[in-house]
């Protein structure tokens, strides 16, 4: 197999130059993500040992499932990277393709449920709350994961990557993969994604201005002791949670707004700014601080 890159005879040398810069970085960012995600992981799961099992501990547990599945793909991705050659099938491609916009998605959905959670129980809400029973909560995720397992690949398989005369990509064929952005030709797919980006831009703002209100309030009420009480240190790593949104969702999805405006030229940048949204794989870090000390202090919740 020729392992040399593989381009369009026709592209410029100027283009496979930067193609080249593009594909160094993104290795770079990939091998940075799966070798820190996989140590907060590990270190997180091994902390939830000794945790109590709550609404937010579970919502954790599927982030951290989610994080899981997502790191499964990303060897794929530096391994084309690496040989600007991608030697596997078709559909593989796709579904890592695909598995980071769902990775970035239900992570997106996770932290609004935890923050939301955390939320409701600063503002006295706890009877609702606590009316979310966790087996409800258990019965939810099975159900969620379910539709994301069995629903989505379906959905892979018969309409990602194609284009509007429902062909697929003839990438793979020429060595390429993850270049699907040019079958985002319909108006319909445009409206939705602008939707989308804009949802997740306007949430994500909303939740860190009440989280940091949240935090503003309890500084107010002990200036001196706040940062030793128990609800302080809560709400400060939901505070967290709410700036890894900030920060790995919103630059990309405001980059998607101009980006869908001419699909072909930004290609590569796309790729670029999607890959940042990976750096959330690191959000276990938040829990990190004060429990690593405490691994060996059965019945602490998250």
């Amino acid at each position: 197999m020729n392992t040399t890159p593989s381009y369009q005879t026709s592209d410029p040398p100027s283009d496979e130059k930067n193609n080249n810069d593009y594909h160094t970085t993104l290795l770079v960012i990939y091998s940075v993500v799966l070798l820190c995600g996989t140590i907060s992981l590990s270190l997180m799961m091994h902390i939830l040992k000794s945790s109590t099992v709550s609404t937010t501990s579970i919502a954790v547990l599927n982030l951290i499932f989610a994080h899981l599945i997502f790191l499964f793909t990303v060897p794929f991705r530096i391994y084309y990277y690496a040989t600007e050659v991608w030697s596997l099938s078709h559909e593989w491609c796709k579904m890592v393709s695909a598995m980071i916009h769902i990775h970035m998605y239900m992570s997106f959905i996770l932290y609004v449920i935890i923050l939301v959670t955390r939320l409701l129980m600063f503002y006295n809400k706890a009877a609702q709350v606590a009316s979310f029973q966790r087996m409800h909560a258990v019965i939810c995720s099975v159900l969620v994961w379910l539709i994301v397992l069995v629903v989505v690949p379906c959905t892979i398989h018969f309409f990602y990557g194609k284009d509007n005369n429902g062909n697929n990509s003839q990438h793979n064929n020429t060595g390429h993969c993850f270049k699907f952005g040019k079958h985002i030709g319909s108006e319909f797919s445009k409206v939705i994604n602008y939707i989308m980006s804009t949802v997740i831009i306007v949430v994500a703002l909303v939740l860190i201005a009440l989280q940091t209100n949240v935090l503003w309030v309890l500084y107010r009420k002990d200036r001196q002791g706040c940062t030793s009480q128990q609800d302080f240190g809560a709400q400060l790593k939901s505070l967290f949670f709410a700036l890894i949104m900030v920060i790995c969702f919103i630059p990309y999805h405001m980059f998607r707004i101009y980006y869908l405006s001419d699909v072909d030229k930004l290609e590569n940048i796309n790729e670029l700014f999607l890959s940042l949204t990976t750096f959330n794989c690191l959000d276990m870090l938040t829990f990190l601080g004060g429990r690593t000390c405490n691994m060996c202090m059965p019945g602490r919740a998250i």
